[in-house]
C-alpha cells in the first residue's frame, strides 16, 4: 500500500508540470484567439466603408466635375486600402501587415477628410439628402471602426500580457506565441480632426 501511495505521489509531482503547461498553452491559444476574432470585426467595419466610399464619390461626382484630383485621390487610397486590409485579414497577427494597414488608412482618412472639406464650398451638395445620408453612415461606420479598433487593441494588450509574464513566457517562446501589433495612429496629422472653413 505504502509503495503504490508513493507511485502515486510520484505521478502527481510529475504531472502536475505537464497540467501546468497545458493550461499556460490552453490560455494563449485563447488570448490569440480573441485577438484574431477583434481583428474580424475591424476588417467587418472597414469592408461596409469601403463599400460606402464609391457612393460618396458618386454622389459628390457631379457637383464637383472641377474636383476631380479630390476625388481620384479618394478612389485611389481606398483601393490601397482595401488591399492593405485583405492582406492583415489573412495574417492579422503579422505585424508589418497591420502597421501597412495603419498606413493605408490613414491615407485613406486624409482623403476622406480632404473631400468632406471640399463638400462644404457646395451648398447644394450639402442639402442633398443623398449624401446627407452617406454621410451620416460614413460617419455610424466610422464610429464602428473606432470601436473594434479599441477591442482589438484591448485584445492584443491581453495577448501581448499573456506572454509576456512569467512563467508563461517560458510556454510562448517554446511554442512561437509572436507579439502581436497594435492597430494605431503613426502619423501625428492623423490625430487632429480637420479644420473646415467658410
Amino acid at each position: 500500500m505504502r509503495g503504490l501511495l508513493s507511485v502515486g505521489v510520484v505521478l502527481a509531482v510529475l504531472l502536475l508540470p505537464v497540467f501546468w503547461a497545458v493550461g499556460i498553452y490552453n490560455r494563449l491559444v485563447l488570448l490569440r484567439n480573441r485577438f484574431k476574432n477583434a481583428f474580424a470585426q475591424i476588417d467587418v467595419q472597414l469592408k461596409r466603408r469601403y463599400d460606402l466610399i464609391p457612393n460618396l464619390v458618386e454622389a459628390v461626382k457631379g457637383y464637383m466635375a472641377h474636383e476631380r484630383n479630390t476625388l481620384e485621390a479618394v478612389v485611389n487610397a481606398r483601393n490601397q486600402a482595401a488591399s492593405a486590409a485583405r492582406t492583415a485579414a489573412a495574417a492579422p497577427g503579422d505585424g508589418s501587415a497591420v502597421r501597412a494597414l495603419n498606413g493605408a488608412e490613414g491615407a485613406l482618412r486624409g482623403a476622406l477628410d480632404r473631400l468632406l472639406v471640399v463638400v462644404e464650398r457646395y451648398p447644394e451638395l450639402k442639402a442633398d439628402q443623398n449624401m446627407r445620408q452617406l454621410q451620416e453612415e460614413l460617419t455610424s461606420t466610422e464610429n464602428r471602426i473606432a470601436f473594434a479598433r479599441q477591442a482589438y487593441n484591448d485584445a492584443v494588450m491581453a495577448y501581448n500580457t499573456g506572454r509576456e509574464v512569467f512563467p508563461s513566457s517560458l510556454i510562448a517562446s517554446s511554442f512561437n506565441f509572436a507579439e502581436a501589433c497594435l492597430f494605431e495612429v503613426e502619423a501625428p496629422a492623423e490625430r487632429q480632426a480637420p479644420q473646415v472653413r467658410f
